[in-house]
C-alpha cells in the first residue's frame, strides 16, 4: 500500500509537471501574437484542459493496457518509469526545448517494464489487434503517430494558412488583424481543450494501471470496506475519481505556467501576427482531438510546433528559424530512448537496493 501511495503521488506529480511543461503548447502563440497576456493566457488554458481532460478516457486505455504486458508490471516499474519522465521533463523544461511528456512517460514506462522482465521483449505490445479488432501496441499508436503526426501538422498549418491568404488578400492587414485577434481566443481555447482530452489521459492510464496491479498481487487485500474504490479487477472505465484528480492536477500545473518553453514555442522559431496563430493552433487543436479519440497517445509538442513551422513556411522558408529548430528536434529524437534507459536504469537500481520487485 506504501507503494502505491508512492507511485500515485509521484504520478500526479508528473501530472502537474506535464502541466506547466506543455502551458506553452495551448499558450505560445497567443501570447506572442499579443492577443493576451501570459497571466491572461495561462488561466484560459487551465480552464480549458480542465475541461479538455473530462472527454473521453480512450487515451488512458492505450497507456494502462494497450502497449506493455500489464500483468507483469509492478509498484516499483511504474514509479521508476514516472521518475525517468520527470527528470527529462524537467531537464528539457531548463534548456526551455519542448520536448514530449506524452513519449517520455512511454519511454520510461517501457524500459521500466522490459527491465522488471528480466530483458524480455515480449513484454512490449508491439503491434496486436483487440476484441474490436482494432490496431494496438507501440507500432501503431506510437511509432506511427511519432513520424505522421508532425507530417501532419506541418502540411496542414500550410495549407490552412494559405488557404486564408487567398480568402483575406483584398482584407486590410488592419481588419485581419482585429477579426484574428477575437478568434485566436477560440483557437487557443480549443488548443487548450485538445491538450487536456489527450495528455491528462496519460497519467489516468498510468493510475489506473498501478491499481489493477495493487488489486491482482494482493496489496489491497487488507484494505477496509470503504477503501474498496481502489480495487480493480480488469481494464474497463477509468475510475471517476482518478479522472477528476488528474484534471485537476493537470489545470494546476497549466495555471503555474512554463515560460521558457513558450519563450521557444512563442518568439524563437517564428514571428508571428493573431492569423498566424490562429491558423497554427486551429490545426494542432483538431490533430490531438481527432487522436484522443482513437485513443492515439499523440505528442501535444510534436504537433503544435510542426503546425507553427507550416504557418511560418507560408511566408518564406527563411522565416523559421531552422537552427532552433534542429534543437528541437533533437529533443524528440532522444526523448524515447533516454527516458527508456532511464526507467531501466532506476528498476535496475531499486532492485539492487532491494526495492520491491
Amino acid at each position: 500500500m506504501t507503494l502505491f501511495l508512492l507511485v500515485l503521488l509521484t504520478a500526479l506529480a508528473f501530472e502537474y509537471i506535464n502541466g506547466f511543461h506543455d502551458t506553452a503548447n495551448a499558450i505560445a502563440t497567443v501570447v506572442s501574437t499579443k492577443v493576451l497576456t501570459p497571466r491572461q493566457a495561462v488561466l484560459w488554458a487551465a480552464f480549458w484542459n480542465l475541461v479538455g481532460a473530462w472527454m473521453g478516457t480512450a487515451v488512458a486505455k492505450t497507456i494502462s493496457s494497450g502497449l506493455v504486458d500489464a500483468t507483469v508490471v509492478t509498484m516499483t516499474t511504474l514509479f521508476c518509469a514516472l521518475m525517468g519522465a520527470i527528470v527529462w521533463n524537467i531537464f528539457t523544461w531548463w534548456l526551455g526545448l519542448p520536448s514530449s511528456s506524452s513519449h517520455a512517460l512511454i519511454g520510461g514506462l517501457c524500459g521500466a517494464a522490459l527491465a522488471t522482465a528480466g530483458g524480455n521483449w515480449s513484454v512490449l505490445i508491439w503491434s496486436t489487434t483487440n476484441a474490436k479488432g482494432a490496431a494496438v501496441g507501440l507500432w501503431p499508436k506510437v511509432v506511427l503517430p511519432m513520424f505522421t503526426s508532425p507530417l501532419v501538422g506541418f502540411l496542414g498549418g500550410a495549407l490552412l494558412m494559405w488557404l486564408l491568404i487567398i480568402v483575406l488578400r483584398k482584407v486590410t492587414p488592419r481588419v485581419v488583424g482585429l477579426v484574428f485577434g477575437k478568434a485566436q481566443l477560440l483557437s487557443a481555447g480549443f488548443m487548450g481543450f485538445s491538450h487536456g482530452s489527450n495528455d491528462a489521459q496519460k497519467t489516468m492510464g498510468i493510475i489506473t494501471l498501478a491499481l489493477f496491479t495493487g488489486t491482482s498481487t494482493g496489496a489491497f487485500k487488507d484494505l477496509p470496506n470503504w477503501a474498496g474504490f481502489l480495487r480493480i479487477q480488469e481494464f474497463k472505465d477509468i475510475p471517476h475519481w482518478v479522472v477528476i484528480v488528474c484534471a485537476l492536477t493537470m489545470a494546476a500545473g497549466t495555471a503555474a505556467g512554463g515560460w521558457r518553453i513558450i519563450r521557444t514555442m512563442g518568439h524563437k522559431m517564428v514571428k508571428m501576427q493573431p492569423v498566424h496563430g490562429f491558423a497554427a493552433e486551429t490545426t494542432a487543436a483538431l490533430i490531438l482531438h481527432g487522436t484522443a479519440t482513437l485513443g492515439i497517445p499523440v505528442s501535444t509538442t510534436h504537433v503544435i510546433s510542426t503546425s507553427i513551422m507550416g504557418v511560418g513556411a507560408t511566408k518564406r522558408l527563411s522565416a523559421v528559424k531552422w537552427g532552433v529548430v534542429e534543437r528541437i528536434i533533437w529533443a524528440w529524437v532522444l526523448t524515447l530512448p533516454i527516458t527508456g534507459l532511464l526507467g531501466y536504469g532506476l528498476v535496475h537500481l531499486s532492485h539492487t537496493l532491494g526495492m520491491g520487485r
